[in-house]
Formats: C-alpha cells, structure tokens, sequence
C-alpha cells in the first residue's frame, strides 16, 4: 500500500462507449443541442468537483500523516542488519504523541485521514447507446461468456470517485504501544510483524459523485432562473425547453447506470413534466424547483 502517495486522475477524463451502428444513430440534431446545452453547466461540473476534492484534502491532519510517517522509521530502524530500537522507540513515541494531539482536538473522532485519491469517468452516451450496452452484456452473460461482458459493463460508470484513507483511531494508538512493549521485551520480529500489521489496517472510504445527477441539478438551476423572468424572449424559451429535455436525458442516464433508487426516477420525471407545462407559452413564476430538488435528494 502506498499510503503517502496521492494520486489524482484528471478531472473528467473522457470514457468513450462504442456499440454498433444500429444502436448508436440517435437524432442528429438533438445529439448536437443536447450536447451544446450540457457544455453549458461543464463549468459548473468543474468547479463542483475540484470544490470537494479540495475540501477532502483540507480534511487530512497532518498530524496523522506524521504518526505514520514515524510508524513506518520505526519499522525500519528494526529491519536493518542491527536492530536500532532506540530509534524504533523514539519513532513510536513520536507516532503516538502525534495521535494524541488529534484525539485531545477532537475527542469523538474516530478517523483521521492522512490521504485522499481522486478518480473520475465520465460516460459519453446517450440513454439508447447504454441501453444497447447493457443489451449485450445481458445477453453475452446468457450464453455464458462473462469476461466479454465484464468488459462492457467495466465502462458503464460515470462519476468521480474519492478514496479517503484514515488512521481507526480507536485502534491505531493502542497497536503502537504494543508494539513498543515488544521491543522493550526484545522480541524484535514479532514487534515487525506488529508494526506491519498496523500498517495494513487502515481504513479506505469511497465517496460516489453520479455525474448525471450532477449535471441534472445544474441544468434545472439554470432554468429555474428562467423560469422566474416574466419577460422572456423566444430564444430564452429554447433554452429553457432544452435545459428541461437535457435534465431529463441525464437523469436516465443515471437511472440506466443504476445510481440511486430506481423506483423514486418516475416521480422526478413527472415534475419536469410539471415544470414544462407550468413554463409553456412564457408562464414564470418562483418555487417550482423545490419539489423536484427534494426528490432527486432523496435517490441516496
């Protein structure tokens, strides 16, 4: 494992599907405004994704950080040819003096992060094309051919994926001191296999950010702003029109790509039903959002 190395993929690194032709020839026209009309939130998708990425490592104590660094000295002060366990020791003390100060901040903590991993896929697909994907899968899967499924289904993920690795600080501390108790009773080899072991328990947390969804509550925030103009003009209701139609595809691009509980989508389709039909023929007004908002909250 390695545990101080941070290691970011670029932000929305591009996962291009390919299916046959047959599957792939949706309208050209509303594949290019779709696609011009999602270009319009990227900034936001952007600035959204490096705003967490930037809050998790705000979240690592560096104080944790140090107590592994220190765990990882004493483990080779003890590897060499001569034993240095004085060095061991020192390093341990160190480590476990580092965990205090986090635990005397922060009495009911009980992860500290020392690093965080950012990946992210975004799946440039219509709602046909994953369909036709998982298409094939279901049936190369029937006839018993899952390595050829496997690969089909490994691209069907679009989001960004942050890994957080953190010292259990319930156990972490105690660990140290047995080790150091070890080497105090000169048993050098099991005091390695401790610290090793110690090492090897840390924990990884992953947090899923669906880009779809993401790309939804951008898209309905732009319209609810237009929706709120009492004056709009015939080209503002286009936008308008295709900011609600392209919320509508990438919310069943989120569905197909199975984020969030399929049985709350149809009450969320249903609003922007609503919402199309309150805003036809220039009609504006203020709160509309509010239902639909809760509701794509509530797919986690």
């Amino acid at each position: 494992m390695n545990i101080l190395k941070q290691t970011s993929a670029p932000l929305l690194a591009l996962v291009l599907a390919t299916s046959a032709p047959v599957y792939a020839q949706d309208t050209a026209q509303n594949s290019v405004e779709h696609s011009q009309t999602t270009q319009s939130v990227q900034a936001g998708v952007d600035q959204a994704a490096n705003k967490t990425i930037s809050d998790r490592h705000d979240d690592i104590y560096r104080e944790a950080v140090d107590a592994i660094i220190e765990t990882q000295v004493a483990l080779s002060a003890l590897s060499g040819k001569k034993p240095d366990t004085q060095k061991a020791l020192a390093a341990l003390e160190k480590s476990t003096g580092k965990l205090e100060i986090i635990l005397a901040r922060e009495p009911n903590l009980k992860m500290a992060p020392i690093d965080v991993a950012v990946e992210t896929h975004d799946f440039l697909a219509t709602p046909s094309t994953i369909k036709a994907l998982i298409y094939d899968a279901e049936k190369l899967l029937d006839e018993g051919e899952v390595q050829k499924a496997r690969l089909i289904l490994q691209d069907l993920v679009s989001e960004i994926k942050i890994s957080t690795t953190s010292i259990p600080l319930a156990t972490y501390p105690k660990a140290t001191k047995v080790a150091a108790a070890l080497i105090d009773d000169g048993k050098i080899e099991e005091a390695k296999i401790a610290l090793q072991s110690q090492l090897e328990t840390l924990v990884v947390t992953k947090e899923i950010i669906p880009l779809p969804i993401l790309r939804t509550m951008l898209l309905l925030g732009k319209a609810e702003v237009l929706t709120q103009k009492s004056d709009r003009s015939d080209s503002e209701n286009t936008t308008l029109s295709l900011l609600l139609s392209e919320a509508r595809m990438q919310l069943e691009m989120a569905e197909l790509l199975g984020y969030g509980k399929a049985k709350n989508y149809q009450g969320i389709y249903d609003q922007i039903d609503l919402l199309e039909d309150q805003s036809s023929e220039g009609k504006s007004g203020e709160g509309w959002f509010k239902t639909i908002k809760q509701k794509i909250s509530e797919l986690f």
